[in-house]
């Protein structure tokens, strides 16, 4: 792993006090509760302003499968069951369409930074060939939408619809679903696909409430005052004195827009991120190889093989991502550190170092102002944060209209006026404030508790956890709650490519719900089989809770608090995670079935959604 332009140890001294320095700057004492919920007083921030919710009777049937969610997790699922012969399968989501968190962020600037080749799904099967490397967000949005119509799934969707509690009947054998559109459905299978980015986060600054002027979150872009488009041309700002607070992935590619369009912009940075070169263009069939049957597939598994530290001839995507796989060890583990530790975690340093060097030498070239460049500069390790990519990004900062306002020493903004933001001693007047601070990641409503689960007897998820610790086999399925399944990123394994995972979970839930109709069982693995798994995904768990200790604050490392160790997610990373997986759909898979007592409700109780 030794690096070109390798730092020297003297140097990896220096380099490490001003990161623990950095990082002082920025860590605040009260961590996560920093950040408020968008609920009660701040509901106003999730109104959905792209579709207004329709009049429909509320909903008393049966249904094979509910699926919670229309982001990807969710279409994947239902595209799978689908393909498993399932008939009866009704999503509910919250937003007005599919898409997820392509619905939600239409803000201009919106890209994948994943290849598009690779993160979209099911393009083998719905012969789609993206046109650009890093696709806009409404392509992407308009993919959702071609999966969902590809497979049937809109018939007997309910959207603008959250539900509101799941209930586990013992006579029936069945889900009781209830919504906050009045709904109570009954269904044979749940599987909760509600995602790991879905509820907005807004800072915790005082005042906040009290300001006059316009102010929105980035995933539910205020066009009608803005104006404009995803590609810009936002006329309703050309008068307008525009605060944003954030600057991570979703700051570095609306910042660039709004700096073109706006009187003037003001963007306040609490810690910077990595920008590297994103390179976007357009692409032919012929670049990708779509032209040969199972292209696309291929494709991702290369990418994911890549980045999971597998050993692979070719590199199909050849990107940033792809050339700083080696860095991405501390956020996905896997078997890539060999030999002596010692000897990695220094080979490790100076890898990381080198690449830091590289990306803060970008901004020295590209920003003219050398105050803003320095604050511009990441002062971190490579794996503290999500990395970004823009060629727009740093170029914006040498506008005269935009002005970086760093607020590192002051550990954020703080407090906010009828009519601007204080920082230190400035009162900055603004007319229109954006948050881009981004959700809560992994929060779904289950685990939060938003969503009440009540198993056998009564017993909730949650309150089962919190005595006993979580318990699943693979992440999916629990003990108690049976015919529920769980997607995310919680005790199985993870990639930078998330939807690629999801796709691989979607044919695990349906798999898992075609063994249990086939052998006429609830899907439910035993205690034992839980015990079991815990242990294999403890037993190698990496030891990186010391590396996001050192980290700057965000939510890789519990903004400051550390990410603790624990049988938290598969430790050999996802190829091997989706190996096992395969292996045991063949060989175990009735480890996760039990009797059923009653039998499946009768067709003429569900509803009819066949192909």
């Amino acid at each position: 792993m030794t690096p070109p332009h390798a730092p020297a140890p003297h140097e990896l001294v220096a380099l490490r006090q001003r990161y623990r320095l950095e990082r002082e700057r920025r860590v605040r004492p009260d961590g996560m509760a920093q950040y408020r919920d968008t609920d009660a007083e701040f509901g106003y921030y999730t109104a959905d302003p792209y579709t207004a919710p329709t009049e429909r009777d509320a909903r008393h049937d049966t249904v094979d499968v509910a699926v919670i969610g229309g982001g990807f997790g969710g279409i994947l699922a239902g595209a799978r069951l689908r393909q498993q012969g399932v008939r009866s399968i009704r999503i509910v989501e919250r937003g007005g369409d599919v898409g997820g968190t392509w619905y939600w962020n239409r803000y201009p600037g919106v890209h994948c930074d994943i290849e598009s080749h690779v993160y979209l799904p099911l393009l083998d099967e719905t012969g789609y060939v993206p046109d650009w490397k890093y696709a806009p967000g409404e392509e992407i949005r308009q993919h959702a939408v071609r999966i969902a119509e590809r497979f049937g799934l809109y018939a007997d969707a309910l959207f603008s619809t959250q539900v509101t509690s799941l209930t586990w009947d013992e006579e029936s054998e069945t889900w009781t679903v209830t919504t906050d559109r009045g709904d109570a459905f009954r269904a044979a299978y749940v599987i909760n696909a509600t995602g790991t980015l879905t509820e907005p986060k807004l800072p915790g600054i005082p005042g906040i409430e009290t300001f006059r002027g316009h102010t929105f979150h980035t995933s539910r872009w205020d066009y009608g005052y803005t104006g404009g488009t995803p590609e810009g041309g936002m006329s309703g700002l050309a008068d307008k004195r525009v605060g944003i607070v954030g600057t991570g992935a979703t700051g570095i590619q609306v910042i660039p827009m709004l700096a073109r369009d706006a009187a003037h912009l003001y963007v306040f940075q609490r810690t910077p991120s990595t920008v590297d070169v994103r390179a976007n263009r357009r692409t032919t069939a012929e670049d990708v190889g779509a032209d040969r049957e199972g292209w696309a597939r291929r494709r991702r598994e290369n990418y994911l093989r890549i980045v999971s530290g597998e050993p692979e001839e070719q590199d199909l995507v050849a990107d940033r991502w792809t050339a700083s796989a080696g860095l991405l060890e501390k956020l996905l583990p896997s078997f890539r550190r060999q030999g002596d530790r010692e000897a990695f975690e220094e080979a490790y340093e100076a890898a990381d170092a080198a690449k830091m060097n590289e990306l803060r030498q970008r901004v020295e070239r590209t920003v003219t102002d050398p105050e803003t460049a320095e604050k511009l500069k990441p002062w971190y390790r490579y794996a503290c944060k999500r990395p970004t990519f823009s060629d727009l990004y740093y170029p914006a900062f040498n506008r005269d209209n935009v002005t970086l306002i760093d607020t590192a020493d002051t550990h954020g903004i703080e407090r906010i006026t009828e009519r601007g933001v204080v920082v230190g001693d400035t009162v900055l007047e603004v007319d229109c404030l954006i948050f881009a601070t981004g959700f809560f990641v992994g929060a779904s409503g289950i685990h939060t508790g938003k969503l009440p689960v009540h198993g056998r007897g009564g017993t909730q998820l949650l309150h089962r956890w919190a005595r006993q610790g979580p318990r699943t086999l693979h992440g999916f399925t629990s003990s108690g709650f049976p015919n529920l399944i769980q997607m995310g990123s919680f005790q199985n394994a993870s990639s930078v490519n998330f939807t690629h995972v999801l796709d691989e979970q979607a044919v695990h839930a349906a798999a898992l719900v075609a063994a249990a109709e086939a052998r006429n069982a609830l899907v439910e693995p035993s205690p034992e089989a839980e015990d079991a798994w815990n242990t294999a995904i403890g037993k190698d768990a990496p030891d990186h809770e010391w590396f996001h200790a050192e980290c700057t604050p965000g939510y890789y490392n519990r903004e400051g608090r550390g990410r603790p160790n624990g049988p938290t997610a598969y430790p050999h990373g996802a190829v091997a995670f989706h190996r096992l997986l395969a292996d045991w759909r063949e060989h175990s898979i009735g480890e996760a079935l039990r009797a059923r007592t009653t039998p499946r409700p009768s067709d003429s109780h569900r509803a009819d959604t066949a192909d």
